[in-house]
């Protein structure tokens, strides 16, 4: 199906999330599934005042196609039977792998994953939040410090059949003011890789030229100014930064 379809054609509401916070269904545009967040269905946040959680989820998906790795699945704004809303493409998961996980915390696999916190249980047992350590989950986590990601829960990873991480729910993000809430914490002070600064020297050059002329049409201009910046400290400083403020640095919930 072609971008104008899927912009005209008739969106039909399949079904409704009710584990989200703000109105979010499931619906098809022809045959493709999508998910349909309409704005009438979101819930005022008084840290995010200004524009439209819609418009911030697909402001994520413009910075992730600079980039170029396909982070945040194809989104959009368009009509729909609630009105104006973001639509994104529909991503099946697979059951069988999970990016981020809450393990006993004397269990944690020696190679290929990163620990990021411990804590304990209902029942006592000390327990550790891990994610995996591969490049498609450092990219998000590169991506989440550039949008300023204020809710980078463990459900918000998506584990393809084919090792791909798709990062999806990105109304809490461009924040101009530090907010970055995540639970991919494992790099730590790691040095970015030569891709991931070519990433970030992508969404540099793209403001001066389409990607700002299309942000200025869903962010206020703070935010990107915000943005800019955040691209030059990450590039100047070469590395994962680290948790700062007195907020904290991870969701609650974690999932």
């Amino acid at each position: 199906m072609s971008a104008t379809d899927l912009v005209t054609a008739e969106l039909t509401v399949t079904g409704r999330i009710r584990t989200a916070s703000n109105a979010t269904f499931v619906g098809t545009v022809d045959d493709v599934v999508v998910v349909y967040k309409p704005i009438a269905g979101e819930k005022p946040l008084w840290d995010f005042p200004d524009g439209t959680l819609a418009h911030r989820e697909v402001a994520a998906s413009l910075v992730s196609e600079a980039l170029g790795w396909s982070v945040v699945p194809h989104t959009w704004l368009r009509d729909g039977p609630l009105g104006e809303g973001m639509v994104q493409l529909w991503k099946e998961q697979d059951p069988d792998q999970s990016a981020v996980d809450l393990v006993v915390a004397d269990q944690v696999p020696a190679v290929g994953w990163r620990r990021v916190l411990e804590g304990r249980d209902e029942n006592g047992r000390a327990v550790a939040l891990v994610h995996e350590d591969t490049p498609a989950l450092r990219r998000m986590a590169v991506f989440d410090v550039l949008v300023n990601n204020a809710d980078r829960k463990g459900d918000h990873v998506l584990s393809m059949a084919d090792g791909h991480r798709h990062g999806v729910d990105h109304g809490l993000t461009f924040h101009r003011d530090h907010k970055l809430r995540t639970v991919l914490w494992g790099w730590l002070g790691d040095t970015l890789t030569a891709d991931e600064l070519d990433g970030i020297d992508r969404v540099s050059e793209g403001l001066d030229g389409d990607l700002g002329r299309d942000l200025a049409d869903l962010l206020t201009a703070e935010e990107i100014t915000s943005l800019a910046d955040r691209c030059s400290s990450l590039r100047a400083a070469g590395q994962f930064p680290a948790p700062a403020g007195e907020m904290s640095a991870v969701p609650w919930p974690l999932f």
